[in-house]
């Protein structure tokens, strides 16, 4: 998570490429897209937390249930509309599953569950060869992300920073 210090000189350094001219430059002077990347960027307080991002937030959440919705873009920050993962990764040792109507762990399905096999014999029979009496796959939901969007914003190093964010409000 971004902290304060880091997210105001974040805020500063996307205003100064926005308004290279302008100062001082305030977030409410940005373009709706800018305003949008700001504020989905805030963590520590998010977005929800800044009375300034609110309104723009949102006008983005009711304009998001519109027909032919175009996501706002900031084009002086050169990012475009943001990724969206609805699940997080799996634990470790655990890889990713998928449910179909059919109950089998297709991947023509959602891919909303953790899956790993394990062998439940021991040393007693050879993994895998046992006719399946000691394998079993074992599966558990795939954890849902508390903030599904995220910008990849580059930085001033060169270096990605991926910021994740929520439209709850």
């Amino acid at each position: 998570m971004m902290n304060r210090s880091l997210a105001a000189m974040f805020v500063v350094s996307c205003l100064a490429t926005v308004f290279p001219d302008a100062s001082p430059a305030h977030a409410d002077d940005a373009e709706w897209g800018c305003q949008v990347l700001l504020c989905a960027a805030s963590s520590n307080p998010s977005w929800q937390g800044v009375p300034y991002c609110v309104p723009p937030m949102v006008k983005l959440i009711t304009e998001m249930a519109k027909p032919h919705f175009s996501w706002p873009v900031c084009s002086g920050a050169g990012t475009k509309a943001p990724g969206y993962e609805r699940y997080a990764d799996c634990p470790a040792g655990f890889s990713v599953g998928y449910t179909s109507s059919g109950g089998d762990h297709s991947y023509n399905g959602e891919p909303n569950l953790c899956v790993k096999t394990v062998n439940r014999c021991g040393s007693r029979s050879y993994f895998g060869h046992d006719g399946g009496r000691c394998v079993e796959t074992i599966s558990e939901p795939r954890p849902v992300r508390g903030q599904p969007y995220y910008f990849d914003i580059r930085q001033s190093s060169g270096a990605t920073q991926r910021f994740w964010f929520d439209l709850n409000h």
